[in-house]
Formats: structure tokens, C-alpha cells, sequence
């Protein structure tokens, strides 16, 4: 999937698709700052792991309803940084399971590579 066919399929159906910025995303640290950019996270985000399963589970900042996190090339980071890139996408998916237990504001993660 594209990111344009990512970013149209999560407005189809009423949801609010964010998009990761940058080339390519190679290391844990990048790619922590590019989600909190990407979801507009607030100041206090404390750029660490932890942090950012918190902050991805409660997205309280953001409008409520589905929220689609679209990460182009997500397979880079594996690439360069597999470690980092194994807790970023465990990360992810935690968040993504969790949100969906709780319910107003559900993220989902679409890697469009």
C-alpha cells in the first residue's frame, strides 16, 4: 500500500491518518521523534520508549475516533538499527492493542513500504 492509497483509505472511513516525515528513519531515537511529530505529541513527551507507549495510549491532545499512523519505508529502520527498530514496532503494536480496549481514541499503524 502507498502512503497516498494509506492516507485515502483512513479518510474513507472516517479516520484521521498521520503521516511519519522524513527520508528514511534509521534509528530508535529518529523514529521516536518522528511519531511525537508526526501525533503532535505534547512538550512534557519525554523522548524515551516508555513515554512513548504512554503518550501513543492516551492521545487525549487529539480529536477522538481512529487515528492511522502511516510510516513510509518503516522497514529501514529494521534495516539499520534492528534492535531499535524491534522496540519501536513492539512499541507500536502494544499501543495499538491497548487502544483498542480502551476506546476513544484508537491508533493504528499502517508501515507502507
Amino acid at each position: 500500500m502507498t502512503v497516498q492509497e494509506a492516507v485515502e483509505a483512513a479518510r474513507d472511513r472516517g479516520a484521521h491518518p498521520h503521516v511519519l516525515r522524513g527520508d528514511t528513519i534509521t534509528s530508535r531515537h529518529q523514529a521516536i521523534e518522528a511519531i511525537a511529530a508526526a501525533l503532535s505529541f505534547p512538550e512534557w513527551f519525554g523522548h524515551n520508549l516508555d513515554a512513548l507507549y504512554d503518550s501513543l495510549t492516551d492521545l487525549s491532545w487529539l480529536p477522538e475516533g481512529e487515528h492511522v499512523l502511516i510510516w513510509p519505508r518503516s522497514a529501514e529502520l529494521v534495516r539499520h538499527d534492528p534492535r531499535g527498530g524491534e522496540s519501536v514496532n513492539a512499541v507500536l503494536d502494544d499501543a495499538v492493542r491497548r487502544t483498542a480496549e480502551l476506546g476513544d481514541r484508537v491508533l493504528t499503524v499502517v508501515r507502507a513500504d
